[in-house]
């Protein structure tokens, strides 16, 4: 059996392993935090969609995941529909606005870029704040399943996983496909792939969309998860952050990458918080640390590195 078949056997397998995880009946803390690696992992796919194959740097993935929360919730607590199903309609209105903002968004390139999406997710907290059917400052309260504690984790950590699951499969077409190929030539020179039949703008606009919308689906399930959502923690630029340095870390020109991120910043955040004992100001700053060392010292992530050394090898055989 080749490389290839192995590797192909690899991930089904791994799948599997993790979805019968709970007829082991684990401790509820590790269901949980298996719920916070596969959202991460999820939502960092999600934002590789379009900010890892273009390089376009979005810090405002946050607010696309809001929209999905606070679509779920207001569904459930006025209609008494599922998050379950209406985290479709969250992840449509999000691709609905990401549309909407594209159009003079993705005119902008590099750091003005950056400060247009930085201020978008800044700009949602602020709205949700202001707003009275969203519970304002004061958040909303969502009634949880009428089940035991144990089988509310094991549900939504099932859920979850199909989620990441489904991400991964968006993730491996969009890198083999003809689309993600229009996508690495926006990242590698953007004026050039224009020059050669590229259409940059409607490559960029359904990248853009297509990962708010997957943002918005991950979004309805949290809040769901949660039980209270508030602008302050649903809006949280520190999740834009997160989701950034997770993609960037692992290698964002890989579907991999982002697992690969979200399993390593997903750990040391359980070390520092459960081990450790440290604050979320400290948490902060080794996250902003370890972005800069990510930016100077591994541009193209831990994934390129091992592909670097696959090629060389190669090369030498």
């Amino acid at each position: 059996m080749n490389k290839k078949k192995r590797s192909a056997l690899i991930l089904p397998v791994v799948i599997v392993c993790l979805a019968l995880f709970p007829l082991l009946k684990p401790d509820i803390y590790y269901l949980s935090a298996f719920f916070s690696l596969f959202m991460f992992a999820a939502l960092s796919s999600s934002w590789n969609v379009f900010g890892g194959y273009t390089g376009y740097q979005n810090f405002g993935h946050a607010a696309f995941f809001g929209i999905g929360a606070y679509t779920s919730a207001m569904f459930l607590l006025k209609l008494g529909l599922s998050p379950f199903y209406t985290c479709i309609i969250g992840g449509v209105l999000a691709a609905i606005v990401a549309g909407i903002i594209s159009y003079p968004c993705l005119k902008l390139r590099g750091p003005y870029f950056v400060l247009v999406t930085l201020m978008l997710g800044l700009c949602a907290r602020i709205v949700a704040i202001n707003v009275q059917w969203t519970g304002s400052s004061t958040g909303l309260y969502l009634p949880f399943l009428k089940i035991s504690m144990f089988a509310n984790r094991v549900i939504f950590y099932e859920v979850m996983l199909a989620l990441m699951v489904l991400m991964i499969l968006i993730s491996m077409w969009v890198e083999r496909s003809k689309f993600g190929l229009g996508l690495r030539s926006i990242f590698h020179d953007e004026d050039s792939a224009e020059t050669q039949g590229v259409h940059a703008t409607k490559l960029k606009t359904g990248a853009y969309v297509l990962s708010a919308f997957l943002g918005g689906l991950i979004g309805g399930i949290y809040s769901y998860y949660r039980g209270y959502i508030h602008p302050d923690f649903i809006f949280d630029i520190n999740i834009s952050i997160l989701v950034v340095l997770m993609s960037l870390l692992g290698g964002r020109q890989k579907w991999t990458g982002p697992i690969v991120g979200a399993a390593i910043v997903v750990v040391i955040n359980e070390f520092l918080s459960a081990y450790l004992d440290i604050g979320a100001e400290i948490s902060r700053i080794v996250y902003g640390l370890l972005l800069v060392f990510v930016i100077m010292y591994l541009p193209d992530g831990l994934m390129g590195i091992f592909t670097k050394k696959h090629t060389l090898s190669v090369k030498r055989s």
